[in-house]
């Protein structure tokens, strides 16, 4: 069922024990009501069903949710992932995010700085869907999104989020 860390196919995801797929869907997405709402719609009939039950549950939750979700994501070019709330997601966040460590020191720099000025701004970490993104890229995306107002910012990042689910569960369930 599991070979190097991943769960093997969509059946090998229904046949976990609850508090096991409950462990694995919280390194997908760290929202406890979305790993309850996708624990209650097992067993998937395929990985088609796993995904557009990842989208429902997803966009039916609650800001808070939303937010608790993007509190799991390390700020990107974060170097300390040893914190508690990333232990689970470190070496994915790390792997999702690599297009920042070629980032010339400059394009690091207004990063880190626009970084802290969408936290302060917006209550939440800057969330991208970083997979295939250089660092340029990813700096393009957050000067742009720093012109949004609150809410639009809220509904970006969680469409972000849901593309990153999208990619982990992929990974999670791939034979």
């Amino acid at each position: 069922m599991e070979e190097s860390g991943r769960t093997r196919g969509i059946e090998g995801l229904n046949a976990l024990p609850e508090d096991e797929a409950a462990a694995r869907l919280l390194v997908v997405c760290g929202s406890k009501n979305w790993v309850k709402g996708m624990l209650a719609r097992r067993p998937f009939a395929g990985v088609d069903a796993l995904m557009k039950a990842a989208e429902e549950v997803w966009f039916g939750l609650s800001r808070e949710d939303w937010l608790e979700a993007f509190s799991h994501h390390p700020r990107i070019g974060e170097r300390n992932l040893s914190q508690a709330k990333f232990a689970a997601t470190a070496a994915q966040s790390s792997r999702e995010q690599s297009g920042m460590a070629g980032a010339s020191e400059a394009v690091r720099e207004e990063f880190a700085v626009k970084n802290a000025e969408y936290e302060k701004r917006f209550g939440h970490v800057f969330l991208i869907c970083a997979t295939g993104k250089t660092g340029a890229e990813m700096l393009d995306s957050l000067r742009a999104r720093l012109q949004n107002g609150g809410d639009v910012e809220l509904g970006n990042a969680s469409v972000e989020q849901s593309k990153i689910v999208r990619i982990r569960l992929g990974k999670m369930v791939e034979q």
